[in-house]
């Protein structure tokens, strides 16, 4: 089970909570992937998220990264830093 405390944190208070709550369903989903199952995954959801009218500012998308990489260790948040550069790449 995954660590859902993150949705709790104050940062995220003007962010609409259907997008907080598609974002726990995504964290549930990827629980069981691999690293290299995660960008062709991420992409897709973001994707369907437009298709259903759901987009994130750079602020709101900025403000959650930041909130997530809390109490990580630095691997970790290397990992998503890589993530996130690529999927500006993809744009």
């Amino acid at each position: 089970m995954s660590d859902t405390s993150w949705m709790n944190n104050p940062n995220l208070k003007n962010i609409d909570p259907a997008k907080l709550q598609m974002l726990m369903s995504m964290s549930e989903q990827t629980a069981d992937k691999k690293q290299n199952e995660l960008l062709p995954f991420l992409m897709a959801a973001a994707s369907q998220s437009r298709s259903n009218g759901m987009t994130f500012s750079p602020d709101e998308t900025d403000t959650i990264i930041e909130v997530l990489k809390m109490g990580k260790s630095p691997e970790e948040i290397a990992k998503m830093e890589k993530i996130r550069t690529m999927m500006k790449l993809l744009k």
